[in-house]
């Protein structure tokens, strides 16, 4: 057995953890909000300029991982700052870099609640980067779904099909959904310029 999520393959990742969504609960924003209070609390405030959940257990009435999104927007100076890396490992998350693909810059994500045996804990993913990286319109995508129902049920129509067919292939799960992503993006920013 791995030690630490460090030491995960593709294959521990897709075994351990499976793709599996529930119905939309209430108490995910509650739990958001202890873990946004949590950072307040023990993360210096000069990295901090924005904290907000997003991804689908942000968007009522869909079905989503029982995972917490949370997205933080620094000071660019501090995108990959060791010590507040630390910091963040001090409360319990992984950190990992995630390259620059396409269009998106490279940003910080930071995990917790994964564990190396498998045993289920509530999981948090923070995404981490300056409001100039393009990894930020995703709050826009958020919006544009909570705004706009009906895109909503066809994107959790999409993800309902994508678990069933990739439930054990995180990676073909997360590219299936990439051009419904970049049409609601489009429709957002063109909601915005009205």
């Amino acid at each position: 057995m791995k030690s630490s999520i460090y030491e995960f393959t593709r294959e521990d990742w897709n075994t351990l953890y499976p793709i599996h969504l529930e119905d939309h609960n209430p108490a995910w924003k509650t739990i958001f909000e202890k873990e946004k209070k949590l950072i307040l609390s023990n993360i210096d405030s000069k990295y901090l300029q924005k904290i907000e959940h997003f991804g689908s257990s942000s968007i009522s009435g869909i079905k989503s991982k029982p995972y917490i999104d949370i997205f933080i927007i620094i000071p660019s100076e501090y995108l990959f700052d060791i010590a507040l890396i630390k910091d963040f490992e001090n409360l319990g998350y992984f950190h990992f870099e995630v390259p620059a693909r396409e269009d998106i810059e490279a940003y910080s994500s930071f995990a917790k609640g994964y564990r190396a045996d498998g045993k289920k804990e509530q999981i948090f993913h923070i995404h981490m980067c300056p409001s100039s990286n393009t990894m930020c319109e995703q709050l826009g995508f958020r919006d544009y779904l909570i705004a706009n129902p009906k895109k909503a049920e066809a994107y959790e129509k999409l993800k309902i099909e994508l678990a069933n067919k990739f439930k054990n292939d995180r990676g073909a799960y997360v590219l299936g959904k990439t051009e419904f992503n970049k049409k609601i993006i489009k429709l957002w920013k063109a909601s915005k310029s009205n």
